[in-house]
């Protein structure tokens, strides 16, 4: 199917070592046609797994104060390298679904950050609450971006 797998341009599976690894079987995104299809992508660092602005909870499950406007930030920084790793950029970006662990806490400064980096882009965005994510994150972003140079 994929003439070379080793050039990002052209492989489908896209893997980097840039944003933190995946939490299960799965890759950091998957190119169809002109569409890339990125994972869940939260904000831990790539090689330490720690959690700009904190964690939600501890090991034990207790609550946790957090910052959601680093955690977001770092969200941000690791779809870039997600994207930049398929070739595309925050540009590139058509469709944003974030997952938000506490929307009543959260929603306001997340957006304030949100809005810095996408308003430009003008992506569509669904924003929905769920009561945890697989680490002890507040955000979460799926992403879907067109790599067609025309729709820039």
């Amino acid at each position: 199917m994929n003439p070379n797998p080793s050039d990002p341009m052209t492989d489908p599976i896209v893997r980097t070592d840039a944003a933190p690894k995946p939490v299960g079987a799965y890759p950091h995104a998957r190119r169809v046609g002109d569409l890339l299809f990125l994972s869940g992508v939260g904000p831990r660092q790539a090689g330490s797994d720690a959690i700009p602005g904190g964690p939600v909870r501890d090991a034990d499950g207790n609550p946790l104060d957090y910052d959601v406007r680093a955690q977001t930030e770092a969200v941000i920084a690791n779809v870039r390298a997600v994207l930049a790793a398929a070739g595309a950029c925050l540009e590139d970006v058509v469709d944003v679904t974030v997952f938000l662990t506490d929307m009543a806490r959260d929603f306001p400064a997340f957006n304030e950050v949100y809005a810095a980096h996408f308003a430009a882009i003008q992506a569509t965005r669904t924003t929905i609450e769920v009561g945890a994510l697989p680490t002890p994150i507040a955000v979460e972003f799926k992403v879907v971006a067109c790599l067609a140079g025309s729709d820039r």
